[in-house]
């Protein structure tokens, strides 16, 4: 007869071992001291790929913004579709995706809905404008504005019945895992990235004015934190430091002010695009970009060759952006530093060498561009309403015919008052 290990037991409780996280934390004596740029025994292996990749970039980045808007604005898409396949990557497993055929497709088809319905919004005056000299297409662009809102709402209430049709057994957790992590994404990629194209159309200057802040600030404190860094600032990303912090904002802030006078009187970067044209643009620079000069008579020496400076007003607005890029944006890093500490992994993707995925370059770039658009909205732009702005709604909201007929209603209101003033 077998015996049972249990009978002589003594009855004591069992006990429950609490389970342990899956996340990966930090050893502490490595984030203070041998994870540091300064310590690092690779770091100017490292600096060279980051260094050829950043030139590679900017060189880039500098041509497409030469080219106009529209290209910017292409730029921004191409931008998003690597962004939208990286984090889609995060959570696909092979398995799963092999007993579910077309399913992720799934993903690309909300990523199109929503595509069309964010740049359908920011763009579709402008594509009125455009078009206008042509009756038969402004007629045809004028129906599909009108239309917009149903247009995407019927192409995702197919997609969410794809969703529903593909629902398999036993995999019904990872789908709906799937669902709500493409909508979350999708938040993420075009809720922040619908600020970028709008500002691009109000002004180059403030979509490259708040990127070119968050390069700089980026460049500062990794060379700053290359040679000087020796206090950590976050445990949630060992290799920045205090050193390097402080030393970008000061390179931030100036680099604003200086930028902003240099950017600022350039009609190409300043003036504002009502239609998606890509010809030279010409406009009336504006108070703030008008410039002021100021003497120094008295407070610089006889022998200084400069007696008075100009100042652009759009500069003192530059130093606000400036500050939020050198203190608040870097936020946008470390929430991506414990993003991807959450999920065990280094980067986001390996498309820039030196530097990870495109995901690794934008976080702080998301955060930019939505104060960039907020800042603009709320100080830059006039609170009362415009000739521009009214026509643009008329434009938008109106038919030909009901255009017609205001044109007539309006012609007859200013005779009358013509009259009356007589």
């Amino acid at each position: 007869m077998q015996r049972d290990n249990n009978t002589n037991a003594p009855n004591t409780p069992r006990l429950r071992h609490r389970r342990r996280s899956n996340e990966v934390v930090p050893d502490s004596s490595r984030a203070n001291g041998g994870n540091l740029l300064v310590d690092d025994q690779n770091k100017y292996r490292s600096m060279i790929i980051r260094a050829r990749s950043t030139v590679w970039m900017i060189g880039s980045f500098a041509l497409i913004i030469y080219m106009g808007h529209l290209y910017i604005t292409a730029m921004i898409f191409v931008i998003q579709i690597f962004m939208a396949r990286e984090l889609f990557s995060l959570l696909r497993r092979s398995h799963e995706d092999r007993q579910l055929p077309g399913f992720r497709m799934l993903n690309w088809h909300f990523f199109f809905t929503a595509m069309l319905f964010v740049y359908g919004r920011i763009l579709s005056q402008r594509l009125a404008n455009t078009v206008t000299p042509d009756k038969v297409l402004y007629r045809l662009v004028s129906n599909l504005i009108k239309y917009h809102t149903v247009i995407c709402y019927s192409l995702y209430i197919t997609g969410f019945m794809w969703f529903i049709l593909t629902l398999k057994k036993k995999m019904y957790k990872y789908q709906f895992g799937q669902y709500a992590w493409t909508h979350m994404i999708l938040i993420v990629v075009f809720v922040q990235s619908s600020f970028t194209v709008a500002s691009i159309f109000e002004g180059i200057f403030w979509f490259l004015l708040p990127a070119t802040l968050i390069v700089i600030n980026d460049i500062a404190a990794y060379i700053f934190g290359f040679f000087f860094g020796r206090t950590p600032l976050i445990k949630l990303s060992p290799k920045k430091t205090w050193e390097g912090f402080i030393g970008a904002s000061f390179s931030t802030i100036i680099s604003a002010f200086v930028l902003a006078n240099i950017m600022g009187r350039s009609q190409w970067l300043t003036c504002p695009r009502k239609d998606l044209s890509t010809g030279w643009l010409h406009c009336d620079p504006g108070p703030l970009f008008t410039p002021e000069y100021f003497s120094l008579q008295g407070l610089v020496p006889d022998w200084f060759p400069w007696k008075e400076i100009s100042i652009l007003p759009v500069q003192w607005h530059a130093l606000c952006l400036g500050l939020f890029a050198s203190i608040i944006a870097p936020f946008g890093g470390f929430f991506a530093s414990g993003f991807k500490r959450a999920f065990k992994i280094k980067d986001f993707g390996d498309s820039i060498p030196g530097h990870g995925g495109i995901t690794d370059r934008m976080d702080c770039q998301m955060v930019m561009a939505v104060f960039a658009y907020i800042y603009h909205q709320s100080f830059i732009v006039p609170q009362s309403y415009s000739v521009e702005m009214i026509l643009d709604q008329i434009m938008m909201s109106l038919s030909f015919e009901e255009q017609q007929a205001l044109f007539m209603k309006l012609g007859q209101i200013l005779r009358e008052r013509t009259v009356g003033k007589s």
